[in-house]
Parts: C-alpha cells; structure tokens; sequence
C-alpha cells in the first residue's frame, strides 16, 4: 500500500470510529432527553415526535457507521468521550457528564431546559458545518460508502436542531446562543480537529472494541 493509500485509510478509519462514537453517545443520550421533554412538554405533541426522529436518525447513523466497519471487516477504534463534543459541552455548561445529568431538575426549571435545548441546537449546527467541510473532503468522496454515509446525514441535520430553535423562540426563550455558549463550542471544535484526532490518528497503538456499543454498554468502558 502506498504512502498515500495508507493515510486515506488511516484517516477513514479514525474518522469512522470517532464519528461511531458520537452518534452512539448522541442517540442514547437523547433517550435522556426525551424524558424530560414528554414530561415537560407533554402539551406538545408535535415537539416530542421531532425530537423522537432526531433519536431515530442519530441511531441510523451509528448503524451506518457500523455497517462500514463490518464491510471493512474489522471493528471500530475504541476512543472515549475526550472525542465527544456533546461530552465537553454537556460537561462544561451543567458541570457534570450526562451520565450525571439529573433530569428530574432540568424538568423543574425552565432555564435549565432552555441551557439544554440550546446547546443540542449549537451541537447539531456544529455537526451540519462539519459534515458539508467533510463531503469536499477528497478521502471522503473516493470512497463510495463513506460518501453517501455524510450524504445521509447532511440530509437528515437540519432536522436535528431546528426543532429545538423553534420551541426556543415559541416559548419566548433565548434561540441565539450566549457568547460563553459560542466560545465553548468553537474550543471543543478546535481542540477535537487539532489535537484529539490527530492524537488518535498517530497512535498505532490504539485497540479496537472487541464488542458492538448497542450490544454491549461497556464496550467503551476503560
């Protein structure tokens, strides 16, 4: 394999198991917020069935990453939520992971709902900016698969954050996101593009899950 080779497949497969990751960890989390908003906005039906198709499109494109991975005949690259932009996010607005999330108390205060519809809002903006970057990307056109994998997504994103900007501005809530919200989301961007992968990308040494995620919750388990 040539040099050149080497690095498309390299960067293909990073890309892949941390993108495997975060749509893992965006399609269980959002089983969270779901209780809070059926319980919260039990009034607005129509709000709960977006965000149950933000669930459902999320897990569709964890098991399209999947399905790459098992054509390539080899599992993912185990990474951890260093690599999660809604993990640094979640952590640095509600100073807990979401795991530690205590949804009982987003339910009972208003502007602690409104901090989490926004910072899903910015989240999927994000990931809808990074995916049109992605789809220029000459590693990801010259593989078929791979190509109309983000082409799906791309598809699909915008229906990811326009549910929440609109329950936002209906419920006279803030849609436009703080400043502090913006800095932090752009730190998480740079400091995943600029140290996290490459860090995964360099590191030869990096072990594969040896179980499948939505099969077994420890697979990421350290």
């Amino acid at each position: 394999m040539g040099l050149q080779s080497a690095f498309r497949a390299r960067f293909l497969d990073v890309l892949a198991s941390i993108y495997i990751y975060n749509e893992h960890r965006g399609y269980t989390s959002l089983d969270r917020v779901l209780e809070a908003v059926r319980a919260r906005c039990a009034d607005n039906p129509a709000f709960i069935a977006e965000v149950e198709k933000h669930r459902a499109d999320e897990e569709k494109h964890y098991r399209m990453f999947k399905r790459w991975f098992e054509l390539q005949g080899r599992m993912p690259l185990k990474v951890d939520r260093t690599c999660g932009h809604i993990d640094h996010f979640i952590e640095s607005v509600f100073g807990c992971t979401i795991d530690e999330l205590d949804t009982d108390a987003i339910i009972a205060d208003g502007d602690e709902f409104e901090k989490l519809c926004r910072v899903i809002m910015i989240t999927e903006q994000r990931g809808m900016e990074q995916v049109e970057v992605l789809l220029k990307n000459p590693h990801i056109r010259s593989d078929k698969a791979m190509k109309r994998i983000f082409e799906v997504v791309e598809r699909d994103e915008p229906d990811h954050y326009r549910p929440y900007e609109r329950w936002l501005q209906a419920n006279g809530r803030r849609p436009k996101p703080r400043w502090r919200e913006l800095w932090t989301d752009y730190w998480i961007h740079k400091s995943l593009m600029l140290a996290k992968l490459p860090a995964v990308f360099i590191n030869r040494r990096n072990a594969r899950l040896t179980s499948w995620p939505d099969e077994d919750p420890q697979a990421y388990a350290i």
